[in-house]
């Protein structure tokens, strides 16, 4: 029997008139005992007559008899199948149905009901209580964390009124389809809000329909990753449980709560005639309670925007097509490429999260300052000049490899479908283009990556040294398998150390500031790194991430942190092994999630290029870059799609 539904009243053991029946369509007065069942061939005076009084309902919409400790049944005029109490779990007998209504020997559970009859009402009319919460929060919770408040839940929603007048007017078969119907529709919709506020809580936008199934499958992996595979089952079937529950208790709600108003029809029908008067009115006169509007249509913008956004996706890929069959540099010869740069060592260095919000915000700009500052001059100290400006990423908060591809292909690449359309094409990226011309070794350092890497292969690298080939035997801080510093050191000893070596260019994804940004690692001395393994001490050493993360402003804290050792490791190696050949590019891929970046929803991060070569930044100069590693506020901020062909432009024939 579902929680959402009751037995027909059974006895009171003591005898006696029966209770009135608030969910009940009339009122019955019985004898002191039996039970009362609706039989095909009896009409109802006879059966009234047998244990009591029956009493009709004037109003002509139910017919009940009720007598003490018998079995109400209930006649909706509109209904051939005889009626159901709004309060029952068993349906009554149907016309031409001899046997007995299944229950009637024993109501409730193992007969409850029946010894318990106060106790029975209370239930019954709590379950109604929370059906109608249920609903009403299903109905008006937003799909954003931030905007839920209590003024969220005191609103007229407009589809709860226009649900409730239609059940109301349909017979009874299509009423009950539509119940249940709804009800499931009203459960998935739920679900794709609470899906939205986990999206907006990591994104800073609502989950697409089309374009992000994929980001599902890479979750699980970060939990794994994060918190183990026990961490990520129990996560992973904690979702599954919600949402089920989700979507069943909001179907039986809705048909809980539509026998209910069957059973009340008239009442039923001048409250839906109320609510509705008050919605058109508070809708023209724009009442609202605080910044809310009182008079909501909030779920029907959801799906009209959902529905905008479906087709929006299936749209993408062909606009997509026309984006990636323009490519300015196809045609030109491998010996007109990347002139400017002959003889160089061209390092493309990504800091994982490193977004505008850590030089901005004025809880971070000082310490960030001083280390921009600091790094500034140190590099100055060492022969190296550097100019900043801003790009803005396609994504913030996640989604690191499609910021990777933006800035390296040239293209906008804001979605899954994006990624795999380019990663499949013959669509020539920067990386592309330097092992085009046979000046350079192309390599990847990607500590990030602990698995195949078939997309690697798309981006033109001649060798790609992942976590696994990096040689350390450290422990893992949270998600990130290989400190910074370790990672530069490696690469130095991989592949820049080494003599009489062609010139490379590297891309090197640095992943010490990745979400969850709690234990980080700190600088050490560079001649005490080894194989990693002194970075178990310093991991016991750092904060533990179940703790900081209860407090927004110690994740906060965490993250700049984070981002001050990724700068340290980059400017501390060029300190040390840069030369005249050794040019660097260094930028953010995307702004870390809204817990840190306070709901700003900017998408722009620092790049910076650094050399001791003076004619390389002199190539630069027009773009209007600030001097030093921190970008100026009013810096040129370009899309991060336009980096590719602009450099390629500076440091080409005519540059």
């Amino acid at each position: 029997m579902s929680l959402f539904t009751r037995s027909r009243q059974q006895s009171d053991p003591a005898g006696g008139a029966a209770e009135p029946d608030d969910d009940a369509g009339g009122v019955g007065a019985g004898t002191d005992g039996g039970t009362a069942g609706a039989k095909p061939d009896s009409d109802a005076a006879a059966a009234a007559s047998d244990d009591g009084a029956g009493a009709a309902d004037p109003s002509g919409d139910t017919g009940t008899t009720e007598p003490d400790g018998g079995t109400a049944t209930t006649t909706d005029p509109d209904d051939d199948t005889g009626a159901t109490d709004p309060d029952a779990g068993t349906a009554a007998q149907e016309a031409g149905d001899d046997s007995e209504a299944p229950g009637a020997a024993k109501a409730g559970w193992f007969g409850w009901r029946r010894r318990y009859p106060r106790t029975a009402r209370g239930v019954s009319v709590g379950t109604t209580v929370l059906a109608g919460a249920l609903v009403l929060f299903a109905l008006l919770v937003p799909n954003q964390m931030e905007k839920i408040e209590f003024a969220s839940f005191v609103r007229i929603p407009a589809e709860g009124v226009l649900l409730a007048g239609l059940l109301l007017a349909l017979p009874p078969r299509p009423r009950r389809v539509t119940a249940v119907v709804s009800g499931a529709f009203l459960g998935l919709l739920t679900i794709l809000k609470f899906v939205d506020m986990g999206f907006y809580q990591i994104l800073a936008r609502p989950f697409d329909l089309v374009l992000d199934w994929i980001l599902i499958e890479n979750a699980t992996d970060f939990l794994r990753e994060t918190f183990g595979r026990t961490g990520q089952v129990l996560a992973v079937v904690g979702v599954i449980v919600l949402f089920v529950a989700v979507l069943v208790l909001t179907t039986l709600a809705v048909v809980r709560l539509t026998n209910l108003m069957v059973g009340h029809r008239s009442v039923a029908a001048r409250t839906t005639l109320i609510l509705g008067t008050a919605w058109i009115t508070a809708m023209t006169l724009g009442v609202q309670i605080g910044s809310v509007p009182f008079a909501t249509k909030g779920n029907a913008e959801f799906i009209g925007n959902r529905v905008d956004q479906v087709q929006a996706g299936l749209a993408d890929a062909r606009v997509f097509r026309k984006q990636a069959a323009v490519d300015a540099f196809a045609k030109t010869p491998p010996d007109q490429l990347l002139t400017g740069l002959r003889g160089k060592d061209v390092l493309f260095t990504f800091i994982e999260s490193y977004g505008r919000v850590a030089i901005d915000d004025p809880a971070m700009a000082p310490q960030m300052d001083s280390v921009l500052k600091e790094g500034t001059s140190s590099l100055k100290a060492a022969g190296f000049e550097s100019r900043s400006g801003w790009l803005q990423s396609p994504v913030t908060g996640a989604g690191s490899w499609l910021a990777h591809s933006t800035f390296l292909s040239g293209l906008w690449i804001k979605n899954q479908q994006r990624y795999r359309n380019l990663t499949t094409s013959d669509r020539m990226t920067l990386t592309n283009y330097f092992g085009k011309t046979k000046a350079w070794r192309t390599v990847g350092v990607v500590p990030g990556v602990r698995r195949a890497w078939p997309e690697g292969k798309y981006f033109g690298l001649d060798h790609i040294y992942d976590s696994e080939h990096l040689g350390y035997h450290g422990p893992y801080f949270s998600w990130t398998p290989v400190p910074d510093q370790f990672s530069m050191e490696a690469f130095q000893r991989l592949e820049h150390g080494k003599k009489d070596r062609q010139p490379i260019m590297a891309e090197i994804i640095l992943a010490s500031s990745h979400n969850p940004w709690s234990p980080i690692a700190r600088m050490i001395d560079w001649e005490k790194l080894g194989d990693g393994s002194v970075f178990h001490q310093i991991k016991k050493e750092g904060t533990n991430p179940t703790e900081v993360w209860k407090d927004p402003e110690k994740v906060r804290t965490e993250y700049r942190k984070a981002i001050e050792y990724s700068i340290r490791s980059l400017t501390e190696w060029l300190e040390r092994y840069g030369d005249e050949d050794t040019v660097l590019v260094f930028l953010g891929d995307h702004q870390p999630v809204p817990t840190v970046t306070a709901g700003d929803t900017g998408k722009d991060v620092p790049i910076t290029i650094v050399a001791k070569d003076k004619k390389v930044l002199d190539r630069v100069a027009d773009w209007g870059w600030t001097d030093g590693l921190k970008p100026a506020e009013n810096a040129p901020r370009w899309g991060m799609d336009k980096f590719r062909d602009r450099f390629m432009t500076a440091y080409g024939p005519q540059g």
